[in-house]
């Protein structure tokens, strides 16, 4: 079931993926090796299509403690705004399978989808996902 949220902006420690390399999971092990724990911490995806291809950084909130020079990490912001969100359990089976992608392009499809923010994943537990898709009103896109 797909749900609005608002969402305030959130400060990152963020990786930038190489897509024609190890992609988004490489970048997600490389942001992880750099703290110290990962307990408590919230982990972000987020991508945009850009006319120059694919950008997805991996993302921790930054927390106050945090020093991003001695960590080696770019800060960054996720936007806030209005989101909508569904959740994908067995995430680690539909991000293997490739099947991630094909669920945004579900949501853009049925929703007006703001482009000029990113998509995100907010991956809440080790069994719950929320894919976030931005967008610009409540409003349903219609059927023809």
């Amino acid at each position: 079931m797909d749900t609005y949220v608002e969402r305030t902006e959130v400060t990152v420690l963020r990786v930038l993926a190489d897509m024609k390399g190890g992609g988004p999971a490489e970048a997600m092990r490389r942001l992880e090796s750099k703290l110290r724990s990962l307990k408590g911490r919230k982990f972000y995806g987020v991508f945009r299509l850009l006319a120059e291809g694919e950008q997805y950084y991996a993302c921790v909130e930054k927390w106050p403690s945090d020093d991003e020079s001695a960590l080696g990490l770019e800060v960054g912001t996720i936007p806030g705004g209005l989101y909508l969100r569904r959740k994908v359990f067995d995430w680690e089976k539909v991000i293997a399978d490739g099947k991630l992608g094909s669920i945004f392009q579900e949501l853009g499809g049925h929703y007006k989808a703001d482009r000029s923010r990113p998509e995100i994943e907010y991956y809440r537990s080790m069994a719950e996902l929320h894919l976030l898709m931005p967008v610009l009103g409540r409003d349903v896109v219609p059927r023809p």
